[in-house]
């Protein structure tokens, strides 16, 4: 048989000419004969690729924002050391990347489409690898949708001929549906697991994605067709939107009801939440449902190396500082706010406000290192490098491993697991989608759904009324309450996982987030900070070591991480644009005009 027909090339590599081509090469993959996939071992064989580039947290450096640790910093809950161009609205088409996960796909639509080898069918090897394989291509899929909107769905082989290539970008709509349908071949397929020792995906991974999805999509639809901006489907009906949210709820509450998983508690409030963070093994922890593992020696990352000394030139936003609740359960404004600035360090403390902000944000006496060395008292505001330089006043704590015993400072020597879906994301994609159908019908299952989050940290359970913030300052102020409340609870649960910038997209909250703003970090004129760091220099014409907010002379002035002199309006994110990536200009031409640019590009 001419491998030429056999073996596939990919939507993307056809479409990039300019590369040269070995038509006769195998798809990658461990194959044993040009008869592929005559074993379930095989099949795992092949499988196994997917495992390394459909999973989040992959870079595996943290220094300046990237990976495990610091992907938050496209998004208002973090900064590294320069602007986001995405947030300040200076990217450019010459920034466009090509669509690399078609390489992926072709690579998943090989193992699919040629299944007939194998005599194992029907066994339950069988159907776990068939299962994996729908998984990775949903997951590819939708990794492409959430930064280019409408694209190509390809599910059979092609061979690399132009006039097979000229395949037009289907409705938002119609992908949507094909990504949720891979999924629900996967959890139809996937063994039912009780733990994520083995580390690979299985049915309740396949559901939680599945709610994920249905959750973004029905989200986006809502939010972009009510500010009727470029970026929804123009075909989409309100009963569709509610569809995918119900499809989110209820592919939620089916790992919930399982009753196999749980939000990790020890009974201990104070660290129960940031440990799951830190664990290198977690395949007994009850709230993980998949995982990526670091052993530090042969495959290993550099969150510590980066982080362990409060620095990584990151730095934490008082944009996300200022959203946890008050350990009552109430906004945090007014005079208490106010005062507990005054004082570094006090408005941390999980004696006054909701714990989890303690375990995300190091506070004055907190562990780093296992060595307990430098003393962590007050942020590394002057570092001598990057490894304990912090840019806010506010470092990130949560993901570091303060009792790692495999090497601190080395290069990949870290073992921060890359946690991939655990069980507090099933509870915030039922409560989300409860909040968008009807929150005031749903609100005791919301409370309910989300109790074992408060329970963990010892905060009390949802008030919706308690809760809301009213201020007009406040970016949510004119939402839902309901709908308010569930989305700070995923901010504050969430925080500086790399989940941010997706939530603001398929909110369409730009407006509210984004634009006319800038990264802001700890009080530092008005506070002990400056007494603290006398040696710092800002307000001059040049040479300064510090930016703040306001000018000389005000009472209260912040911390600004980077100087702002070239952003003086703030961020100016374009809500016509900048929700979606720019295309390369090569795939319009090569396409003979099938594609088009994404809007405003």
């Amino acid at each position: 048989m001419n491998l030429k027909k056999v073996h596939i090339l990919s939507f993307v590599a056809a479409l990039a000419l300019s590369s040269c081509y070995d038509l006769n090469r195998e798809p990658e993959g461990v194959l044993s004969t040009a008869t592929p996939f005559t074993s379930t071992g095989e099949m795992s064989s092949y499988l196994d690729q997917f495992y390394q580039s459909a999973v989040r947290g992959q870079d595996i450096a943290a220094g300046g924002g990237a990976g495990i640790a610091g992907n938050d910093v496209n998004s208002d809950n973090m900064t590294g050391p320069s602007v986001n161009q995405r947030l300040a609205g200076r990217m450019s088409k010459s920034s466009a990347s090509s669509l690399g996960n078609y390489t992926y796909i072709r690579r998943v639509n090989f193992f699919l489409n040629n299944l007939d080898n194998c005599p194992q069918k029907g066994t339950p090897a069988y159907n776990q690898c068939v299962g994996e394989g729908y998984y990775f291509r949903a997951w590819y899929y939708y990794q492409m949708f959430i930064s280019y909107g409408p694209i190509a769905w390809v599910e059979t082989p092609l061979d690399p001929d132009m006039e097979l290539m000229n395949l037009p970008r289907e409705n938002r709509t119609v992908i949507a549906d094909h990504i949720l349908a891979d999924l629900d071949k996967a959890i139809e397929l996937l063994g039912e697991r009780s733990n994520c020792a083995n580390m690979r995906v299985h049915r309740d991974v396949a559901r939680a994605l599945k709610s994920e999805v249905a959750l973004f999509e029905g989200t986006w639809e809502k939010y972009h067709k009510a500010k009727n901006d470029p970026f929804f489907d123009p075909t989409v009906t309100d009963q569709k939107i509610n569809d995918y949210l119900s499809q989110a709820a209820a592919a939620a509450k089916e790992v919930m009801d399982r009753g196999v998983w749980k939000i990790y508690n020890t009974g201990n409030p104070s660290d129960d939440y940031r440990v799951i963070f830190e664990t290198t093994d977690l395949g007994s922890n009850p709230e993980v449902l998949w995982y990526k593992k670091y052993d530090g020696d042969e495959i290993g990352n550099n969150v510590d190396r980066y982080l362990n000394q409060g620095g990584g030139s990151l730095g934490v936003s008082a944009s996300l500082v200022d959203d946890y609740l008050t350990i009552d359960g109430k906004p945090f404004v007014g005079a208490d706010k106010a005062d507990a600035q005054k004082v570094w360090g006090n408005e941390l403390l999980p004696t006054v406000r909701d714990p989890r902000l303690a375990q995300t944000v190091a506070t004055p006496g907190q562990q780093l290192r296992p060595d307990e060395g430098p003393s962590y008292t007050f942020p590394p505001l002057i570092g001598t490098s990057a490894y304990n330089n912090n840019i806010t006043g506010f470092s990130l704590l949560k993901h570091v491993q303060i009792n790692y015993t495999g090497s601190l400072d080395g290069e990949y020597k870290g073992a921060t697991p890359a946690i991939q879906f655990r069980y507090a994301d099933v509870i915030l994609n039922y409560a989300e989608a409860l909040a968008e159908l009807n929150g005031a019908a749903n609100s005791a299952a919301i409370i309910a759904a989300i109790h074992p989050l408060r329970a963990r940290v010892g905060m009390p359970d949802m008030d919706f009324d308690r809760e809301f913030n009213s201020d007009p300052e406040y970016p949510f102020a004119g939402l839902d309450k309901y709908i308010q409340a569930v989305r700070r609870e995923r901010r504050v649960e969430k925080a500086c996982e790399g989940r941010r910038l997706e939530d603001i997209l398929r909110w369409a909250a730009a407006e509210e987030l984004i634009i006319g703003k800038w990264h802001k970090g700890a009080l530092f004129i008005g506070s002990n900070l400056k007494d603290e760091f006398p040696t710092l220099v800002y307000d001059q014409p040049s040479k300064n070591t510090l930016y703040l907010t306001g000018a000389p002379g005000d009472a209260i002035r912040y911390i600004n991480p980077v100087n702002m002199a070239d952003y003086p309006d703030g961020w100016q994110f374009n809500p016509q644009r900048d929700y979606l990536l720019p295309l390369q200009d090569r795939m319009i031409s090569l396409t003979n005009g099938l594609w088009t640019q994404n809007p405003g590009w």
